[in-house]
């Protein structure tokens, strides 16, 4: 979903409300054209899209279930910036707090797997973000799982990692958005 810069602003000063007006576009969409049952709509990334995940989950009611593979969602843990974002932590620490799914965990009631390679090397990406989210999600009385894969890192390869993420992946779906009416 694009974050882009909006009346002379940077394009993060805006992300969430951009996030939520991009994502209920879709949703519409997908609705209008027939293709798509508002109440059973889930979301999933992986990285950056798993980050869009969990704070569509954390400031929205529009998914039945939520996906986030391998993502970063305590911004603090980048304070030199992250993707578009150049400003560092000390500059605008405002910004990463209101960027960072992990500052709302406790407001993520829908139902959210996390999956993570447990030798992630990517240095925005350490799997200690999926684990201390699943930690408070689960300690705030949300609905979460969390599969760490062995030896992954970053992009999964092992053909039984993948073959796992893809069962947790049905399994979730099935469970959180198939019988939902």
């Amino acid at each position: 979903m694009p974050i882009v810069a909006k009346d002379g602003k940077k394009p993060n000063d805006t992300f969430i409300e951009q996030l939520k007006l991009n994502a209920e576009a879709a949703i519409n969409k997908l609705s209008d054209l027939g293709v798509g049952d508002k109440k059973r709509m889930a979301v999933g990334g992986h990285s950056y899209g798993a980050f869009m995940t969990a704070n569509l989950l954390a400031h929205t009611n529009l998914f039945a279930a939520g996906i986030a593979r391998s993502g970063a969602y305590n911004r603090t843990l980048t304070p030199f910036g992250f993707q578009n974002e150049e400003r560092t932590y000390w500059q605008v620490p405002q910004l990463y707090y209101e960027m960072s799914p992990f500052s709302y965990a406790d407001k993520i009631k829908t139902p959210i797997l996390l999956i993570h390679g447990d030798s992630d090397d990517n240095p925005g990406t350490f799997p200690i973000n999926s684990e201390r989210l699943f930690n408070a999600i689960k300690g705030a009385g949300g609905t979460t799982r969390f599969v760490f894969l062995p030896y992954e890192a970053h992009g999964y390869r092992g053909k039984e990692n993948i073959l796992h993420t893809l069962w947790e992946e049905d399994q979730w779906l099935e469970k959180y958005v198939k019988g939902k009416k």
